[in-house]
């Protein structure tokens, strides 16, 4: 048993069960990535590279430093580890990054187009608007900060300009459930868009009381890691 078997473990089930949902745009590639934070520790458990989900095993998980040093593993991270880094530590609310390149969200990231507040649950759960990240080449310096910049806005769901997605969380479960909450919201927002007809969004006094809960719990989190350490 390795040290981090537990993390690895956790990023392995989430991985496979979002390949096997179709999150990653196929369910027998190796398209996507998923990490999670370990503990008290600038250590996270990543998606190895070039794998398919279907085979891969806890030993083929990577852990890696902040400084991108491995630690466990022998196999090489995704390329897109420098970008779940810079949403650590951007974030510190945040202990699970997803990123997918789901069907409906990945649509309107051609479109260059942000999902508005349209449902109070969504909104109570992921925050006020769903935001594009400009667009960046896969694994450059320049979309790992261009996704560092979006952050401050604290929400917990993002589009990535002609790529895919990013979700965020406190633990892998919860950023699952924020990967579907997008997807629904998408595919709802795009089947809105194709009718022509106007857009109804939530009023803004609404949108501001359920954001302000959004922070608020993010806060809770942030006093609790504080605590803990």
């Amino acid at each position: 048993m390795g040290r981090y078997d537990d993390y690895k473990a956790r990023v392995l089930k989430v991985s496979q069960r979002l390949s096997a949902d179709g999150y990653f745009g196929s369910k027998s590639g190796s398209a996507g990535n998923v990490s999670t934070l370990v503990e008290g520790e600038d250590v996270i458990a990543v998606t190895p590279t070039r794998l398919q989900y279907d085979v891969m095993t806890v030993e083929d998980i990577c852990v890696v430093d902040f400084e991108l040093a491995p630690v466990e593993g022998k196999r090489k991270p995704s390329i897109e580890t420098p970008m779940h880094v810079a949403t650590y530590k951007a974030r510190a609310d945040v202990s699970a990054v997803i990123h997918t390149h789901q069907t409906f969200a990945s649509a309107l990231s051609i479109l260059n187009e942000p999902i508005p507040p349209l449902f109070d649950e969504v909104t109570l759960a992921i925050g006020n608007t769903i935001d594009v990240v400009p667009y960046a080449l896969s694994g450059s310096r320049e979309l790992h900060d261009n996704v560092a910049r979006q952050l401050a806005n604290r929400c917990h769901c993002y589009i990535l300009q002609n790529h895919g997605t990013l979700c965020i969380g406190t633990d892998l479960d919860k950023t699952f459930t924020f990967v579907e909450l997008l997807e629904k919201s998408a595919h709802i927002y795009m089947d809105a868009l194709a009718t022509g007809k106007p857009i109804t969004v939530l009023p803004e006094k609404t949108v501001a009381q359920l954001h302000a809960a959004v922070i608020a719990r993010q806060d809770r989190e942030i006093a609790r890691r504080k605590q803990s350490h």
